[in-house]
């Protein structure tokens, strides 16, 4: 998408009565419709593994709710063009036809052979439906800044990083999860690894939110104060409105670090794989929780646990927050090392210091190495 394109998509306001809304609502409901009835048309390539033995289970539902979301699209979207005469409404009524060509009466029941390699895209469209329908009324009534629009600057390079980190799911394992696990499983009798599994369900999970996060601490910590680390991690902090969807946009080469570093104490020590599933989906929710855009101040538990007020502060370019509340789950570890910010107020203006950091989801991804590329090309130029 260019610059120019995103910018459109990102100053379009939500004003009731001038068919903006329903066109938003069409042009959003089409294109989850083409993802989900590609799903449909290719399963063993677009869907994830996991997931087909439920899809095949409740074919039915699935099929029809997409027809469903289809016939919303197409109304929504007529509504806004024809009556409205809004160019956006034309746009989802063309996303909403596409996804009738692809899903009406070309699906059947699938057979799903295995593929080495598969795209996640009902992982993506699945999630963003389940935490917009969560999260977007959250903000609604609860928002913290009542100024902020629900398409504020930089929502359309968010939504392309969650896109990419979702379906992006199996390139994320295969770089990082899997060259630790087949290490690890290598290894000849763990002793740990008995005395870990012999515990409570509910006990090894809290242990893996104490020990994981003090992994991830001060591999944030060093995000921040290594200067070609930060580089990186600068791309997560360049957002200057906080919402839920600001919690996606991460460069891959942090994601990649990250993942690999702070999933070794899971394997390491062995715990059993109930207690890291429920980790991974509690801790994704959390995440996502603390960037958003809400006002919830939780007197005590915010000392104790880290939440949206404790989080904003670590993304404020406010300089005494600068550096500040590197934990992503407990506070305690930013009292012991020194680094705990937590006024009385709430935090309110945010976005990097000192760097111009470009809007567009290429451009970020090139970012980081410019300066390094810019001292290659000088270093040359001298020596010719």
């Amino acid at each position: 998408m260019t610059d120019q394109l995103r910018k459109k998509f990102e100053n379009i306001e939500l004003n009731a009565g001038k068919g903006k809304i329903s066109a938003f609502l069409s042009v959003s409901l089409g294109l989850l419709a083409i993802f989900s009835a590609l799903c449909f048309l290719f399963p063993s390539l677009l869907t994830t593994p996991e997931l087909r033995p439920f899809y095949s289970k409740y074919y039915d539902i699935f099929y029809y709710a997409l027809l469903i979301g289809i016939f919303i699209s197409a109304c929504f979207g007529a509504y806004s063009a024809i009556l409205k005469q809004n160019k956006y409404g034309f746009y989802g009524l063309c996303f909403s036809i596409i996804a009738v060509v692809l899903g009406c009466g070309l699906i059947k029941t699938p057979t799903l052979p295995t593929l080495p390699f598969y795209a996640g895209f009902d992982y993506f469209v699945i999630t963003l439906i389940i935490l917009a329908l969560v999260f977007i009324p959250l903000e609604g009534f609860f928002a913290k800044n009542n100024e902020q629009k629900l398409l504020r600057t930089g929502w359309v390079t968010d939504m392309k990083y969650f896109m990419f980190s979702h379906i992006g799911i199996q390139l994320f394992s295969f770089l990082t999860v899997m060259p630790i696990q087949y290490w690890i499983t290598h290894i000849p009798n763990n002793p740990v690894v008995p005395y870990i599994q012999m515990q409570p369900i509910w006990l090894q999970f809290i242990e893996l939110l104490v020990v994981v996060d003090f992994t991830t601490y001060w591999i944030h910590r060093a995000l921040h104060e290594i200067n070609f680390l930060w580089r990186f991690h600068a791309i997560h902090h360049s957002t200057e409105q906080m919402d839920w969807l600001a919690s996606s946009r991460l460069h891959i080469v942090e994601v990649l670090i990250t993942r690999l570093i702070a999933t070794l104490p899971i394997f390491l020590l062995g715990f059993h794989t109930s207690a890291v599933f429920a980790y991974l989906i509690f801790i994704s929710f959390h995440a996502i929780f603390i960037h958003s855009n809400v006002r919830f101040r939780f007197p005590y538990l915010r000392w104790i646990i880290a939440t949206p007020e404790f989080h904003h502060w670590h993304h404020s370019s406010e300089k005494p927050a600068i550096d500040k509340n590197y934990a992503a789950f407990i506070p305690l570890y930013d009292v012991i090392f020194k680094t705990l910010y937590m006024p009385n107020h709430l935090a309110s203006i945010y976005g990097t210091v000192g760097y111009k950091i470009p809007n567009s989801f290429i451009k970020q991804f090139t970012w980081p190495f410019k300066k390094y590329i810019n001292k290659l090309k000088n270093k040359l130029k001298r020596n010719t």
